[in-house]
């Protein structure tokens, strides 16, 4: 009989990215596929090879996630809610931890062959959009277009027809269409990571005088689980300096997620130490930075392998 580990745990880093795309969180993420290896291993034995290990996976981690999504709310990003401010003046709303708010994933827990390549299928932006869809819809779409699994294949893995499947893809890409382009994966330039050094350099001194020649002058900036957003490069860089930046406030440590730069963000607590706030997106269109996606969530710096506390 087959071996339970060696016939699964290779498509591990693939089944999180599977169930991250469907839910939009990380943590809902690592939960829905636990859920699913103890699904498969309590099956295991009728499995008996009669599909490959991995669509039996992918069926059981495709049902798992459909049936969490029926009590689920979509998960959108404040960009996906109302518009942006372009003055950095104006009020800013208090935090909304009602709302189910998108999430990032760590490049570390991905396949880094898959992310390497532009093939992961984990770009924010991406991610973002496919929350506008109807779970199923979601599901078909990125069985088809991202994992390329044949529509028969997805219909039986989803227990339809294949022109049900077409119909849902068809559905599914019209309304993509419909919500703008959507970034693709496409491997970054050479030449980001001076930019980025400098971003870092200009945040901690509290400059935002230097964070403007980095910044595109249509550059956004929004910060979950805070509604209000901005756009445009006074406006961002205007809240940044007045609302944000201090002098001594800020540590970033870099690392990576969705396949695209991040920065891990600790405060000063006063007593000469640094704890967990967040985690930063970058966005960058050539060497500058299109947009700014600051996850104020303190949970999410352990899910990146850091520690909660730095030292001074």
């Amino acid at each position: 009989m087959p071996d339970f580990t060696a016939e699964t745990e290779p498509f591990r880093p693939e089944l999180l990215a599977h169930c991250y795309r469907l839910l939009g969180s990380i943590h809902d993420a690592e939960d829905l596929v636990q859920e699913t290896y103890l699904r498969a291993w309590r099956a295991f034995g009728g499995f008996e090879g009669r599909s490959s290990a991995r669509r039996w996976l992918y069926k059981i981690a495709t049902t798992a996630c459909l049936t969490a999504l029926e009590t689920r709310a979509r998960r959108p990003l404040p960009s996906g809610l109302g518009a942006p401010a372009d003055d950095h003046r104006v009020a800013v709303a208090a935090a909304d931890p009602s709302v189910p708010w998108l999430q990032p994933i760590p490049d570390a827990l991905l396949d880094p062959a898959a992310v390497v390549a532009g093939r992961a299928g984990v770009r924010l932006a991406f991610i973002a959009a496919l929350q506008l869809l109807p779970a199923r819809q979601r599901a078909v779409l990125t069985l088809r277009d991202v994992l390329a699994f044949g529509t028969g294949e997805v219909a039986e893995l989803l227990g339809t027809t294949p022109a049900a499947v077409d119909s849902a893809l068809r559905r599914a890409r019209g309304r993509l269409a419909e919500a703008g382009p959507v970034e693709a994966d496409l491997a970054e330039p050479a030449g980001q990571g001076p930019v980025l050094d400098r971003y870092v350099d200009a945040f901690v001194r509290a400059d935002p005088g230097a964070l403007v020649t980095l910044l595109r002058a249509d550059v956004e900036l929004e910060m979950p689980p805070i509604p209000t957003w901005f756009t445009g490069r006074d406006a961002v860089t205007g809240f940044l300096g007045r609302r944000v930046l201090r002098p001594g406030a800020w540590r970033l440590v870099p690392t990576r997620a969705n396949g695209q730069p991040a920065l891990l963000e600790y405060t000063a607590t006063g007593d000469g130490r640094f704890e967990a706030h967040g985690v930063q997106l970058l966005t960058l269109t050539g060497t500058r930075i299109a947009r700014i996606t600051a996850f104020n969530d303190a949970t999410l710096v352990p899910v990146f392998g850091a520690h909660a506390m730095l030292g001074s």
